[in-house]
Parts: C-alpha cells; sequence; structure tokens
C-alpha cells in the first residue's frame, strides 16, 4: 500500500532528484497495536531533516492522515515515509520552484525471532567505513551507499547485524542500528554529530536512561574498549532493543541494565 502526493500510486517520475541523486530524507515508523510508535519525534526529525536539506516540509498533519489512512486495518505493521525534492534544476543546482514528492509507504512487521530479543544476536565488524560528514550527520538522508556496501560484506544468515566505523577507526553504529555498550554501569553511545545516523530509538534509550537516573555518555569508542564491555546492544525504531551475544569471537551476557532498558521501552511503547 503506498501514496505517493497523497494519492494511490506506484511509480514516480525518473526525473526526480531523489532517484538521480539521492536527494530526499526517510523515516522508518513502527506500528504497533494501531498505532504509530514515536510519531512525533519522528515528524520532528524529519522536519529537521528538510532544514538542513533546505527541503519543503510537509504539514504535520497531512503526514498523520495519510498514515492513518494506511494503518486503518493494521494491527502490527511499518510505515515508510520519503521526501524528495521531486523534479527539475539542471544538474546538481535545485531547481526554483521546489515540487517535493512524497511518499508514505506501508510494509509488513518483519518477523525477528523473539531470540533477538530475548537472547541476543550476532554480529560482525565491517570492512566498510562510515564517511566524516558534520553537514550530513545525524540526519535520514537518502545518501545510504555505505550501508549497502557495509550489508553485502556477509551472507551467514547466523549474524544479524554489522558494525560500522568511521575512517579514524572509532566504533559509530549498526548498518541499521545504534550501539550502546555498557561499562561500570555507565551507558556509552558514540557521537552521531559527524557521521551516523541520530535514531529515534537511541533517544529514547538516553531519555529512560536519565529518568532512571543511569550515568549516561556520549564518547568515541574504538574496537578495544568495545570488545571490554560488560554489556552491548543494539537499537533502533523497527527492532527496539537486541542485546549484542558475541562480536566477531568475543562473547558478552546479556545483562542487568540492557534488560531493564528493553523493559523501559517496552512499557514507554505500549
Amino acid at each position: 500500500m503506498i501514496l505517493i502526493n497523497g494519492r494511490p500510486e506506484h511509480s514516480i517520475a525518473v526525473s526526480d532528484r531523489g532517484l538521480h541523486y539521492g536527494d530526499g530524507l526517510f523515516e522508518t515508523i513502527a506500528i504497533k497495536k494501531g498505532q504509530p510508535v514515536h510519531l512525533q519525534a519522528h515528524l520532528q526529525r524529519l522536519q529537521n531533516g528538510c532544514k538542513r536539506l533546505m527541503l519543503p516540509a510537509p504539514e504535520h498533519g497531512l503526514i498523520v492522515d495519510e498514515i492513518n489512512s494506511l494503518i486503518q486495518d493494521a494491527d502490527l505493521a511499518v510505515i515508510k515515509i520519503i521526501l524528495t525534492r521531486g523534479s527539475g534544476g539542471r544538474g546538481y543546482r535545485q531547481p526554483d520552484s521546489i515540487q517535493a514528492t512524497r511518499i508514505v509507504a506501508r510494509y509488513p512487521f518483519p518477523d525477528y525471532p523473539e531470540s533477538y530479543r530475548q537472547q541476543g544476536v550476532k554480529v560482525r565488524i565491517c570492512k566498510t567505513h562510515l564517511g566524516i560528514n558534520p553537514v550530513l550527520a545525524g540526519i535520514k538522508h537518502l545518501n545510504r551507499l555505505e550501508q549497502v556496501l557495509a550489508r553485502a560484506e556477509w551472507s551467514d544468515s547466523s549474524i544479524q547485524e554489522g558494525l560500522m566505523l568511521d575512517h579514524l577507526g572509532r566504533v559509530i553504529e549498526g548498518t541499521m542500528s545504534n550501539l550502546f555498550m555498557i561499562k561500570q554501569a555507565t551507558l556509552v553511545t558514540s557521537p552521531v554529530t559527524h557521521s551516523g545516523v541520530a535514531g529515534i530509538m537511541r533517544s529514547e534509550v538516553i531519555a529512560q536512561a536519565n529518568s532512571h537516573e543511569l550515568i549516561v555518555r556520549e564518547e568515541y569508542l574504538d574496537q578495544t574498549q568495545l570488545m571490554a564491555a560488560d554489556e552491548v546492544f543494539l537499537t533502533n525504531s523497527i527492532i527496539g532493543i537486541w542485546p549484542i551475544k558475541q562480536i566477531n569471537e568475543q562473547h558478552f551476557a546479556v545483562g542487568p541494565i540492557t534488560k531493564q532498558l528493553i523493559q523501559y521501552l517496552d512499557y514507554s511503547d505500549v
């Protein structure tokens, strides 16, 4: 089920700048119990991304209406919003009058095993590095070739995610997730001011940790620090929290703080 500029469609113009240049943004929203989870946070991030890319932001009410029209019969689903600069302009030059393309699509919710959340997942370190670019860092822009190449590095179905470093060797995030580690009861995650995505669930985990008086630090980690962690987990808006049980050959326990955060997030998502 797909709406393009509010109408049921399945195609866009071949001149669309999203296709030519990745000139746009996206959001991926979980639908649980028939309701969008953390919807306002997603819409705010979309608006912030529009400001960064100098895109006209759609009205929140318009997006909400389109989402609601797609999830009327859905208890569990995924909504993806894609916003491009539309067609026009010569080469990289933006058109003088921007007519954005707005896509809202509904997809089935991924059928991940419950064991991923309860017992943890196995991940690997990717060879593909994230570029450093403060102008684009944090936002969900459409240029995801780094993640595509990183995800192409493995086909082993026992590995659920790959961790990505920047070219300075700092561990930033997963191909589709943010990364947290716990060391001596302190929650640590890398900044996303120079590379990476400011995930909605990342922000929610930090907020829940702060509200429960856990120590939170945003600081860069190298592989040695990561491998010495007491607990490690991944987050995104669809998976929530996945504990990590193994990185390459290093094993980790699903620890008490990770379990607490899973409970806090389950409660906050209801």
